[in-house]
């Protein structure tokens, strides 16, 4: 049995004392391992952690899906409050500075600590690329390659490089896939990269249908023919169950609830899902 809990998320459940701001936390729990996948913005993710009686005290590992503050900010908070893992798993490129820039302005987007937060608390960083085993049935995908093109990146990302700002292309993005026998489960992120390119490459490198998608699909900005044609495109790669969360926007969510061989739901703070 794994346990996927929502310890942040933009929305609100029907647990009221947890706190919903915007970002993203998954509680993962199986036979094999305890993960944290993303640690939201704040340290209002180990309050709900807490309410909700569920310990980060000696996880197996923290996988960060990409360095926005929205994931990665919270980590600070898990650290210095003694939790967590000595192992963080990041993809390459994770340290880069990342902005918002509207033309005229540079607004940080970054995780708020450095390699040497790390050293200072005795961390080890293990960089993914490509594919990387972290427990029995546990894997981590990272660098994905741009499938397709109606799948772009906003220009107001940028990164800060030794040669200057660049555009962003989040090649640091990765992805957790849970290994069923048939099939697949995958947790993402916020899918930068775009959700398509990144369960595709999911689908290749295991040649399993990706029977659900879980997390941040960052279809916030699509419109309904985009929307629709994602959805199309998963359940051609096997997907039956999609549960959105954080950036995967309202009409996103209406228009797959208007899909009756799509099993949909928002994990919202405090929502679990059980995998058999």
């Amino acid at each position: 049995m794994i346990r996927i809990t929502a310890l942040m998320d933009n929305r609100s459940s029907e647990n009221k004392m947890l706190i919903n701001e915007h970002g993203l936390s998954y509680l993962i729990e199986s036979t094999t391992a305890r993960l944290l996948f993303d640690c939201g913005g704040s340290g209002h993710t180990l309050d709900n952690a807490h309410r909700l009686g569920l310990s980060l005290k000696d996880l197996d590992g923290v996988v960060l899906s990409h360095s926005h503050y929205d994931h990665a900010a919270g980590y600070r908070d898990l650290v210095e409050a003694g939790l967590g893992s000595t192992v963080l798993y990041t993809g390459p490129g994770f340290f880069e500075k990342k902005f918002a820039f509207d033309g005229v302005r540079y607004t940080d987007l970054s995780a708020g600590f450095d390699e040497s937060f790390l050293t200072e608390h005795g961390i080890t960083r293990e960089e993914t690329a490509g594919l990387k085993k972290i427990a029995d049935g546990i894997w981590l995908v990272s660098g994905f390659p741009r499938q397709y093109d109606f799948e772009t990146i906003p220009g107001r990302f940028v990164r800060q490089t030794a040669e200057g700002f660049m555009t962003d292309d989040f090649g640091d993005e990765q992805c957790i896939v849970l290994e069923q026998e048939d099939h697949l489960v995958v947790l993402v992120g916020c899918s930068h990269p775009g959700i398509l390119n990144m369960v595709s490459e999911v689908r290749r490198q295991f040649g399993k249908p990706v029977q659900a998608v879980y997390g941040g699909t960052h279809l916030v900005e699509a419109d309904h023919d985009r929307v629709e044609k994602t959805l199309a495109i998963l359940r051609s790669l096997g997907m039956e169950t999609c549960g959105f969360s954080h950036c995967s926007g309202d009409s996103a969510e209406e228009i797959a609830c208007g899909h009756t061989e799509i099993t949909t739901c928002h994990l919202a703070v405090g929502d679990s899902i059980f995998l058999s």
